[in-house]
């Protein structure tokens, strides 16, 4: 005798969402290194290219990769959030 319910089991994941504000002020503050908030692979790869675009730069470079992190940081974070509440 098999006493298994035909219920499907309810699942609740609670894991609060990332702030936009606090993603980008990181990201303003500390360039690739506040991007390990939203993502972390996008601040290990912005990390390695700003380490390389500075060198031959001399640092006149990231004046381009700051922007870009702080742009792929607040997609991340953004994406991150609606992954949450889509689920």
């Amino acid at each position: 005798m098999n006493n298994q319910n035909s219920e499907p089991k309810q699942i609740i994941i609670v894991q609060s969402q990332k702030s936009m504000g606090v993603t980008i002020l990181l990201t303003i503050l500390f360039g690739p290194l506040g991007m390990f908030y939203s993502t972390i692979v996008g601040g290990i790869v912005m990390l390695i290219i700003s380490v390389l675009v500075g060198i031959f730069t001399l640092g006149v470079g990231f004046l381009i990769t700051w922007p870009i992190c702080i742009i792929w940081a607040a997609v991340a974070t953004n994406d991150s959030n609606k992954q949450l509440t889509s689920r």
